[in-house]
């Protein structure tokens, strides 16, 4: 029991083991994806300031003509990398975008800077990347997309008044004018003679502020490909997945190896016990042969006095009575010292192919008498079991486990003999019945010499029948048999090639 709790807590620390590197490994390939995001998004931060370069580069007098404006953008896409580029107004509208032809539809929502699909990652709104774009797109006075037939309005100019593009002092203040805090509405703010521009000319101020709410570029978007995401993706996932098959492989030899080590060490456990236990048993041996030597003879003269004296025809009754009590007791006694004898012998397993059925069967057959009077079921079930055994042994374990049980069931009850293969090294044989069982604190005493919960035992019948499943290198165990009853255990029994 010790060595199987060993077992399970190795494999079990082993389990933990595996499922921390793997653990480790969705950590790292989690790392590695948002890695590639991150540098997917620096790259868009690069081409942001293309764009940011474009614009100032494109605009004039705050206004930009969507043709032009258009082309230069066309010259940024490429078809692996860069697949739309877009400026939008305040309402997330599309301004201007290329390629023109592409008639893509895209849910734009200002809200959501990213929006990460299969192919494609679309990114909206680059001032928060930090692009040296925002204070173009978020001055107060905004860039103006037009198409070229809107540009200039016949008959205008898109170039400033004179007085914006020549007067470099204060404006005078004409007679009857404005008052000079008020400036002309054509200029937005003079500083230190340089003009800076508000609206075109050709445009009113309600005009100006209808079309910079509909063509006035508020951000811009970008539709980026991801396969550089992916193709980072799928070769870490490769490699992941190499480390994990690799641990695995390795938990598994490790489980393997130590499941073999343990086996060793609890089969050098087995044979030391066993070997301890001859050794006690040849020094007994010697005692119990000297013992019976001297207890023998005058236990059959006694019985053989209290014989003659039972079979005198003037012996009164009670007398005769006396001296058959006292037979039954010199043979009792007879009984008790001849299986201390066979328990204090040494056991010399000698192995042969043993058929377990055809064992169990002929214990079946010794016993029928007994199996008879008290009107007990004995049934043989399982698999059909030949194992390497010293067969005399063998049955003689096998004896005192039933005769044990017959002598534990009430009239009428039921005993079972099951044999069964664990794999293809190793096969189980059980002896359960349906009798009042045993307790589980007395289910490793059961097996001492001399303890018996029975009136009519001697105590020495389990204790023979360990000692010779020891000395077989196996194991013995009492447990419960549900529903009611004990089941004897004997485990690791070597199936003959």
């Amino acid at each position: 029991m010790e060595a199987r709790r060993n077992t399970y807590w190795g494999m079990g620390l082993l389990l933990v083991a595996w499922m921390l590197i793997l653990g480790w490994q969705v950590l790292e390939h989690s790392r590695v994806k948002a890695q590639a995001r991150v540098e997917l998004r620096n790259r868009a931060k690069d081409i942001s300031t293309t764009v940011g370069i474009v614009l100032r580069s494109q605009r004039r007098f705050g206004v930009i003509s969507k043709e032009r404006i258009e082309s230069a953008l066309s010259g940024l896409i490429r078809p692996q990398e860069l697949s739309t580029v877009a400026l939008l107004n305040a309402a997330g509208e599309i301004v201007a975008a290329a390629p023109t032809n592409s008639g893509f539809h895209i849910r734009i929502d200002l809200h959501q800077p990213e929006q990460w699909g299969r192919d494609a990652v679309t990114i909206i709104n680059l001032v928060d990347l930090g692009s040296n774009v925002a204070p173009e797109l978020e001055s107060p006075n905004p860039t103006i997309v037009l198409s070229r037939e809107n540009f200039n309005r016949p008959g205008e100019t898109n170039r400033p008044p004179p007085e914006a593009r020549f007067h470099a002092g204060p404006p005078e203040h004409p007679p009857g004018g404005r008052a000079p805090t008020e400036p002309d509405p054509h200029l937005r703010g003079r500083e230190g003679g340089r003009f800076r521009f508000g609206r075109p000319p050709w445009m009113s101020e309600p005009e100006f502020r209808a079309i910079s709410a509909k063509q006035g570029v508020h951000s811009f978007l970008l539709i980026l490909s991801t396969r550089t995401v992916q193709e980072a993706l799928q070769r870490d996932l490769w490699l992941r997945c190499v480390i994990v098959g690799l641990a695995t492989l390795s938990v598994g030899a490790i489980a393997f190896a130590w499941r073999k080590t343990v086996k060793t060490a609890d089969l050098q456990i087995r044979l030391v016990r066993a070997s301890e236990m001859n050794s006690h048993l040849k020094e007994m041996n010697l005692a119990a042969a000297g013992l019976a030597h001297e207890t023998r003879n005058p236990l059959n003269i006694i019985r053989g006095l209290a014989q003659m004296v039972s079979k005198r025809t003037d012996t009164p009754d009670e007398v005769k009575t006396r001296a058959l009590e006292i037979v039954n007791e010199a043979d009792r006694v007879a009984g008790q010292l001849n299986e201390f004898i066979n328990y204090s012998r040494p056991r010399e397993v000698r192995r042969t192919p043993v058929g377990l059925n055809r064992v169990a069967e002929e214990v079946g057959r010794a016993l029928s008498f007994d199996i008879a009077e008290k009107q007990i079921q004995l049934r043989t079930t399982g698999d059909v079991v030949t194992v390497e055994a010293d067969e005399p042994l063998l049955r003689q374990a096998l004896f005192n486990l039933v005769i044990n049980a017959v002598q534990a069931v009430a009239p009428g009850g039921q005993i079972e003999i099951r044999m069964r293969k664990d794999s293809a090294t190793e096969a189980t044989l059980e002896v359960r019945d349906d009798g009042p069982g045993v307790p589980a604190g007395e289910r490793v005493e059961i097996f001492k010499p001399y303890f018996t919960t029975t009136q009519q035992g001697t105590g020495l019948g389990l204790a023979v029948a360990q000692q010779i499943v020891l000395a077989h290198g196996w194991e013995i165990e009492c447990g419960a048999n549900e529903p009611r009853g004990a089941c004897f255990r004997i485990q690791h029994l070597k199936l003959a090639r």
